[in-house]
């Protein structure tokens, strides 16, 4: 397994079942529209998928909360988890903008997507959670993948290794001299935790785990 920056980047679950099948040619549907319409610019990729990412675990900690309220019940770390993640998602998402700069057409496009997906994983979570938590596993694998391939573009040259924002350096404690390739770093290993933390509750889900965080 490749292990780069201390993130161990080859690591993908591979589907079993129709739920996990479903899972992952969605996120890999959504990947081809990603390359389609970005291609290499990452900054531009980073700032609208970020909205995407910012989204499941608002969604999996709100109907995570409503579950243990009604069944009056411990939910066992998963609400602060999801909760988490969206926040720190969230914290990518402003820092790419400064990075990036969105145009007029991106922010528009960033309304868009966030309606649709909303609603769509919403239901899904409600329905499946179980396929739910698989879409985010899948969906952050494949962002571990578009980061990785953001440094090889920043050490080639072909994008400029500019200072990173101040909104970075104080939210991962960067030194002062940080630059994009530091922030880039920082936001990959995230991605990678959030990748296994989705995977992992999807095995908890599917029963395929203990559950050490279930509900």
């Amino acid at each position: 397994m490749t292990k780069m920056d201390g993130v161990n980047l080859d690591v993908h679950v591979k589907p079993s079942g129709a739920s996990d099948q479903f899972a992952f040619a969605f996120v890999k549907l959504l990947r081809f529209c990603a390359d389609l319409f970005f291609r290499k610019q990452y900054g531009h990729r980073a700032v609208v998928l970020e909205t995407v990412a910012a989204v499941p675990g608002m969604v999996g900690g709100l109907l995570q909360h409503l579950k243990a309220i009604r069944h009056i019940q411990n939910d066992q770390g998963w609400i602060k988890t999801l909760l988490d993640e969206a926040e720190n998602e969230r914290m990518h998402l402003m820092t790419f903008v400064q990075i990036a700069k969105p145009s007029l057409f991106e922010r528009f496009l960033i309304m868009s997507v966030q309606a649709v997906f909303y609603n769509c994983f919403f239901f899904l979570y409600l329905l499946a959670p179980k396929t739910a938590h698989r879409v985010v596993g899948y969906f952050e694998e494949e962002a571990v993948i578009s980061y990785t391939r953001y440094l090889e573009e920043i050490d080639e040259g072909r994008h400029e290794n500019v200072p990173a924002p101040q909104i970075a350096i104080d939210y991962w404690n960067l030194p002062a001299t940080a630059r994009l390739r530091d922030v880039v770093l920082a936001v990959r290993e995230d991605e990678a935790g959030h990748r296994d933390v989705n995977h992992k509750f999807a095995d908890e889900l599917a029963g395929r785990l203990t559950p050490s965080m279930s509900q």
